[in-house]
């Protein structure tokens, strides 16, 4: 598997900030286009919810989330600081904002399809992991579609005893 890097640049929690990813060989690459995917070896960028995938900036690099031109952190659930789980998106992958879908009656949120990772670590912004996808949830955000797919890091400890969202809630 191919192994990458990031680089931050500018404090984080700021318009200004970024994390690039390099392969292994030093260049640059987007997280957006340039993570290969696999089916039976799903890979996606970690981010932490407070982050995005700056769609629309040269090669892509993570960026703090705007919303109405302020920054947009995600609520503290005590006892944790922000989601219980690591988040992150799917390489190659967009939500169609010109498609229906015939589930929710909403268009895709024009952004990659999230990732909702539930192991017991705590990724490093700009990490990119492996993971088993257990199930998929279709949440309906503005009135657009943002699906998320709930996985687990192949590398965590419990990966073995979780295969399906279902047999997780029966």
């Amino acid at each position: 598997m191919s192994s990458f890097t990031s680089e931050e640049r500018a404090a984080p929690f700021t318009l200004e900030y970024r994390v690039f990813l390099k392969n292994e060989k030093g260049q640059y690459v987007s997280p957006f286009h340039d993570i290969p995917i696999y089916a039976d070896k799903v890979r996606y960028p970690c981010f932490e919810p407070h982050c995005v995938i700056a769609t629309k900036d040269p090669l892509n690099p993570i960026k703090q989330d705007v919303k109405k031109g302020k920054l947009r952190y995600v609520a503290n659930l005590f006892p944790y600081k922000g989601y219980i789980w690591n988040y992150g998106a799917i390489p190659q992958t967009w939500e169609d904002p010109g498609h229906s879908d015939k589930h929710t009656g909403c268009s895709g949120d024009n952004d990659p399809i999230d990732v909702c990772e539930i192991g017991s670590k705590v990724c490093a912004r700009g990490e990119i992991i492996r993971v088993k996808v257990l199930g998929i949830l279709a949440m309906i955000d503005e009135g657009e579609t943002d699906w998320k797919v709930i996985a687990i890091s192949v590398d965590d400890p419990d990966a073995a005893n979780y295969n399906d969202l279902a047999e997780q809630f029966v």
